[in-house]
């Protein structure tokens, strides 16, 4: 599978989650680069470590993109053109990286303005000037707008956020539903009351594996579950979490996607229980005969590990304590120095873990 794709390789008709075998067909002279997550995280920490020495109002969206709000900081650096022209400057001068930069007066036009700036610019969009940037943009462009959204939208004639912004709210509670309705119709109109939260509460914590080949040998696949569900709990325990649901997530070879959910009797941080939790949920999926592309664990409904108060008796207490001890060494010899004797067995070549939760 394509992780991500440059935008020399996007002119191909690359993009990601292609499988390679298409990708290369299209761009047979393609260089493809295995994925380095721990390289990714590094840099990551880097930027957003200068994008702090800014303002400490940085929210980060995902590995490789944040909101600021830099109205207290505008006194000492400058205006927002001022302050994303430096930021550029400094993240490729001590990282090697390009970013793009996007500002204006709500979160979702500065992240709209960023995306139109990419891949290597700057778009300011003044306050005065919301409404005329906003209306010409296709729907799509609207924040929570799919692919489902935006045919239902099409359908009544509405193809740009202006024509969203026109439209009566009522005819689009009829399509959309009220809540989504009113959430377009007020972004249409360059309304977002959302600010820049620098912490946000974890809402889910998931690992996933893509495997090279399609994987049918039930065994192989509940190894794999287990170690995806050692790498959610370890997060969980580090994070103080514990979690209410877990979620299963299988793509087949024809890249069928589904998933699968099981919310336990008392929430937990350990990986036993959330493995077994995954393997009955695969067990109870429509996968026989059908080859694995990729299976994916999630922890959700994440409560504070010390807002849950102790049973009288503990159905998991030796595993629990054996997860703490190798947490323990972990911490004081390094990640691999310890591990279940189950997962030293042979596992199928694959693409490597990726965290896809944590937000």
């Amino acid at each position: 599978m394509v992780t991500a794709a440059t935008y020399e390789a996007r002119r191909y008709g690359i993009n990601s989650a292609m499988p390679m075998a298409v990708a290369l067909r299209r761009c047979p002279h393609a260089i493809v680069l295995e994925p380095h997550y721990e390289r990714y995280k590094a840099a990551s920490r880097a930027v957003m470590q200068i994008l702090g020495d800014v303002t400490p109002l940085v929210e980060a969206l995902s590995i490789d993109e944040a909101f600021l709000d830099v109205t207290g900081a505008t006194a000492l650096f400058g205006p927002p053109f001022a302050i994303g022209t430096a930021l550029r400057a400094r993240i490729q001068a001590e990282t090697g990286l390009v970013a793009s930069v996007g500002a204006a007066a709500t979160k979702f036009v500065a992240k709209l303005a960023s995306g139109r700036a990419k891949p290597d610019g700057i778009l300011i969009v003044p306050e005065e000037q919301t409404l005329d940037f906003l209306r010409p943009q296709p729907v799509t462009a609207l924040w929570g707008v799919g692919q489902a959204s935006a045919q239902r939208l099409e359908r009544l004639g509405l193809g740009t956020i202006g024509d969203v912004a026109d439209a009566p709210l009522a005819a689009l509670a009829r399509a959309l539903g009220a809540t989504t309705a009113a959430h377009l119709h007020a972004l249409a109109h360059g309304r977002d009351s959302r600010s820049v939260t620098p912490e946000r509460a974890e809402k889910s914590i998931g690992h996933e594996h893509t495997f090279e080949r399609d994987v049918t040998d039930r065994t192989t696949i509940e190894r794999e579950l287990l170690r995806l569900a050692d790498q959610v709990a370890q997060r969980l325990r580090r994070g103080g979490w514990v979690a209410r649901t877990v979620t299963v997530k299988l793509r087949f070879g024809d890249f069928e996607t589904i998933t699968r959910s099981q919310t336990l009797p008392e929430p937990t941080d350990v990986a036993q229980r959330l493995a077994t939790e995954a393997r009955a949920l695969y067990a109870a999926s429509p996968v026989v005969g059908r080859g694995l592309r990729l299976i994916g664990v999630r922890a959700t409904n994440l409560l504070p590990s010390g807002a849950v108060a102790d049973g009288l008796w503990d159905d998991d207490e030796t595993w629990r304590e054996a997860e703490g001890a190798i947490d323990a060494l972990t911490d004081k010899f390094g990640r691999g120095a310890v591990q279940r004797a189950s997962l030293l067995k042979g596992a199928p070549p694959r693409r490597g873990s990726v965290p896809d939760g944590g937000v």
